[in-house]
């Protein structure tokens, strides 16, 4: 009886003495108040994140235990358990850590053994605080209890996509090690990349712990393609062997373009100094890295760090920083959990027991009663660590994810700039954009120089035309219409034209080769769909299209196309003939009733000044004959402003001016009309342009393969049934002819380049009415994202500068085209036609004149037949009348001296 006291007794010291709690044997909760609380550690001891993180995480350790101001007088007992950087044994490391009660569990630094481990704590309501595992996928609501107290890889892929964006990269190639890390960080990369039309266009993928041999394979293949933008994301172990590989591949050049994830800032921060081989594989390589500010905590950890002992690392990395202020986190939780009452306690799962036959000893295993509250404490924890601010969001991510950019060269790097998920790329650090206001618009962004591989420090391209061989396959419309633009030939090149020179011409001013391969697309026979042809090109059939295709909304969405290299535009061509000027065209600017009101209101004015002058003006006095002569001189003198009657009276004056007024009016408008009529040419179609086109609902031809088939019965909703397609030139010139009323068409809708050419040949028989009613233009289509379609926009807006793109025009194109402004010289020539009636009423004027005139010498004659006696008296008086009549005339516009005259009784008595 004493002996079993006495083993009872040795029982309850040695588990007093190992620090484990009294298990009370019943499935109820464990209550008893523990002095010690055990937390767990996971990571490999042996790799360049553990070498950082064990020192690191038992100095946190320490500090807290030294601080009695915390955790209630309690101390941390922490238990490490090595995790060999397998899933496997981490597994079973984590179950193992778990049977001594842990309230939590710091790590573990692999993403892989985290998705495991991830649900063992699920069970046991044991809250996992991650400073390395970076998947963006643990952040799922699959996982509960797994809480990243480091950044996500998906904020770090964010900013690869900027800097990828910001030198204007359009394809990038992926390098990972094939596990959950690698796997889910290219995969939020290719995200990231699509949100700014960027893409991954290859996935180079190796297992975790790949031969050298493997690595060179791969990277062989990668070099073969067209990308030269290089991401690198595999773990800081085997890292180098990448580089090693491409450093011997001739891979680390000019041109190459190697962007590293934040495992090589971590290799490279967890070294002292790295050798120069090393640093020669390095070279012009751009790395990311946690932004962790430099404050004093900072500084002070990092002085801490040279006093403590044993330590593998001489240096530390970020990761160091995550997992110290991990431990502080945990203890400041707990502080609070134990300030508000709360015993820390475990109990027995009923679901978590051995089958039959099994040794796993699950039952071993407890859930923390308390863990449910515990991750409740952690997620709302805001405090300052060695890494900055430990705040976390509605998603459970850290606050203020940032990263620096650095440029590896020489002996070590320098900084370019820093990314944060509030400014995007910047060269001011994080502190300063978090100042600002969440609304206010940030500036471009901005990098210092980067010296690239081959030590150069202008941009790479990002991309080459691929090492393998295989030529561009270009497709080229065979046209049987226009054939001037491009057309099939007998050469070795296989096409000719317009089109096909331009696109030669710009591919020569690229700075690197383009093997091409031309094929013809369509039967010779007709046309081929420049739609089909396009949408062939985006589904990968064709690399390229080179022709007259129209750059048009629903062709960009699918295909990138070059810089316009031709203007064009849908134009209205109508057959036309002049009209032939009437004789009577003087009378048509004013209509009939305007001809009588005119006439009348200089009738009523002359009238209306007589009365009102008559009395007191000499010049509107005389005989009644003179007065009325004189109101209709005077009348019909203001039109002409040449009235030569002056007015006295204040009320005459005022009729007369306003009256002067109204006839400028009416003189500069008669004259503007006049002008228009005669002079602007008149066709004798009565289609003016798209509008009164498709109002008037007739027949309307268009070129087949073109785009404004589409156009005019999607945009401008045109009946199908009222539209011709027109196959060759003949059948433009055919149709035209025959018109609507013949079984032809009113008018042709096409681009403006085809209707010039079109024009040059039909001797001015047809015109382009109208304005163009579409603006566009003709270019290149290649496959989506594609570089080469930059390069030739550039190549393309070179060539227009030198003047090359018109002597290529004018080559090909260069005729004597009829347009509206063809013979505007001989149009606007007036011919004796549109004048003769005036000429008519002006010489009926001239005869009647004469006439009276002319019965003076009739009157003599007349007067031979008279006596003897009383002819000299008669002759004298004649004579007198005839020079009295000379003086007048001699003396026009002067006052007429007093002449003598006969008297009536000195004349004969007729």
């Amino acid at each position: 009886m004493e002996s079993h006291v006495l083993a009872r007794a040795i029982v309850y010291i040695f588990l007093l003495f190992m620090q484990v709690p009294v298990e009370v044997m019943s499935r109820n909760a464990s209550s008893v108040k523990l002095q010690v609380v055990n937390i767990g550690a996971l990571f490999t001891a042996n790799s360049v994140i553990g070498r950082s993180v064990k020192p690191s995480i038992m100095a946190a350790v320490d500090d807290v235990n030294f601080d009695s101001g915390i955790l209630q007088g309690r101390q941390l007992n922490l238990i490490i358990r090595d995790t060999n950087c397998s899933g496997f044994l981490g597994t079973i490391e984590a179950l193992q850590l778990m049977v001594n009660d842990v309230v939590a569990a710091v790590g573990p630094q692999s993403s892989g053994i985290a998705h495991v481990i991830s649900h063992v704590v699920n069970e046991l309501h044991v809250p996992l605080l991650s400073f390395g595992a970076t998947d963006p996928t643990l952040s799922a609501l699959q996982f509960p209890y797994f809480l990243r107290t480091t950044h996500s890889d998906y904020f770090q892929m964010q900013a690869i996509a900027d800097l990828v964006e910001f030198y204007k990269w359009r394809e990038v190639i992926a390098i990972f090690v094939d596990d959950d890390y690698g796997r889910s960080g290219i995969s939020a990369l290719g995200d990231a990349l699509a949100k700014n039309r960027a893409s991954i266009s290859y996935k180079a993928a190796f297992t975790p712990g790949a031969p050298t041999s493997d690595i060179n394979d791969l990277l062989v293949r990668v070099d073969l393609m067209e990308s030269r933008v290089y991401v690198v994301h595999v773990n800081p172990d085997t890292g180098l062997r990448v580089f090693d590989v491409a450093k011997h591949l001739g891979m680390m050049s000019n041109g190459y373009v190697w962007i590293a994830t934040d495992w090589l800032c971590s290799f490279m921060d967890s070294s002292e100094t790295m050798d120069s081989e090393k640093m020669d594989l390095l070279q012009g390589v751009v790395a990311l890295r946690h932004y962790t500010p430099d404050t004093d905590l900072k500084k002070s950890f990092s002085s801490r760090w040279k006093q403590i002992k044993d330590k593998e690392s001489l240096n530390f990395n970020s990761y160091a920083l995550y997992a110290y202020d991990s431990i502080w986190l945990l203890a400041r939780a707990l502080d609070v959990l134990l300030s508000e009452g709360e015993n820390i306690s475990f109990s027995y799962d009923p679901k978590l027991k051995d089958t039959k036959g099994s040794s796993l000893h699950l039952s071993t295993l407890r859930t923390f009663d308390q863990g449910d509250k515990l991750l409740q404490i952690l997620t709302t924890m805001n405090f300052t660590g060695r890494s900055g601010q430990i705040k976390f969001d509605l998603e459970r991510n850290l606050i203020h994810p940032a990263y620096e950019i650095l440029n590896i060269g020489g002996t070590g790097s320098r900084r370019i700039g820093y990314w944060s998920n509030h400014s995007g790329l910047s060269i001011t650090t994080p502190e300063t954009s978090y100042m600002k206001h969440a609304n206010v618009s940030t500036k471009d962004p901005q990098l210092y120089d980067v010296i690239w591989p081959g030590e150069t420090i202008k941009v790479p391209r990002g991309w080459v035309f691929p090492n393998n061989g295989k030529p561009l396959q270009i497709a080229v419309p065979y046209r049987v219409t226009y054939k001037e633009f491009v057309t099939k030939d007998k050469g070795p090149v296989g096409v000719k034209g317009y089109c096909i020179d331009v696109f030669e011409a710009a591919v020569d001013l690229l700075p690197y080769p383009v093997p091409r391969t031309y094929i013809l697309y369509g039967n010779g026979q007709r046309n081929p769909s420049f739609s089909d042809l396009v949408y062939d090109v985006s589904q990968h059939k064709f690399d390229a299209v080179v022709g007259d295709v129209t750059i048009v909304t629903n062709r960009t969405r699918i295909v990138d196309f070059t810089q316009p290299f031709m203007e064009s535009g849908l134009v209205v061509v109508v057959p036309v003939k002049k009209v032939k000027s009437s004789a009577w065209a003087f009378l048509k600017p004013f209509s009939w009733e305007m001809w009588c009101v005119t006439g009348a209101f200089f009738l009523f004015v002359g009238s209306v000044v007589w009365i009102l002058e008559h009395r007191t003006n000499e010049e509107f006095r005389g005989s009644p004959r003179q007065q009325l002569i004189t109101v209709f001189w005077f009348s019909f003198s203001t039109m002409f402003f040449s009235h030569r009657e002056n007015t006295v009276s204040t009320l005459g004056r005022l009729v007369l001016i306003l009256w002067l007024f109204v006839v400028l009016i009416i003189n500069s408008s008669y004259t503007a009309s006049l002008t228009s009529i005669l002079t602007v040419q008149q066709l004798s179609s009565q289609i003016e342009g798209i509008d009164s086109l498709v109002s008037k609902n007739v027949p309307i031809g268009v070129q087949d393969g073109s785009f404004a088939l589409n156009y005019l019965i999607d945009e401008l909703h045109v009946a199908v049934s009222m539209i011709k397609i027109l196959k060759t030139q003949d059948d433009y010139l055919e149709e035209l002819l025959k018109g609507p009323d013949g079984g032809g068409i009113a008018a042709i809708v096409d681009e403006l380049p085809y209707i010039q050419l079109f024009l040059s040949t039909v001797n001015c028989k047809f015109r382009i009415v109208g304005q163009e009613f579409t603006r566009s233009g003709w270019g290149f289509a290649f496959q989506r994202d594609s570089p080469l379609a930059v390069d030739l926009s550039t190549a393309i807006l070179q060539l227009s500068e030198n003047g090359d793109l018109q002597r290529i025009h004018d080559k090909w194109l260069s005729k004597d085209a009829c347009s509206a402004q063809s013979n505007q010289i001989d149009d606007n020539r007036l011919s004796l036609n549109c004048f003769w009636g005036l000429f008519l009423i002006c010489g009926i004027a001239c005869f009647v004149s004469l006439t009276v005139v002319l019965r003076a010498p009739l009157v003599v004659l007349a007067s031979r037949s008279l006596s003897t006696r009383k002819r000299p008296r008669l002759r004298t008086c004649l004579d007198e009348r005839v020079a009295i009549a000379g003086v007048v005339i001699a003396t026009a516009g002067s006052k007429p001296p007093k002449v003598q005259t006969c008297s009536s009784a000195h004349l004969p008595q007729m």
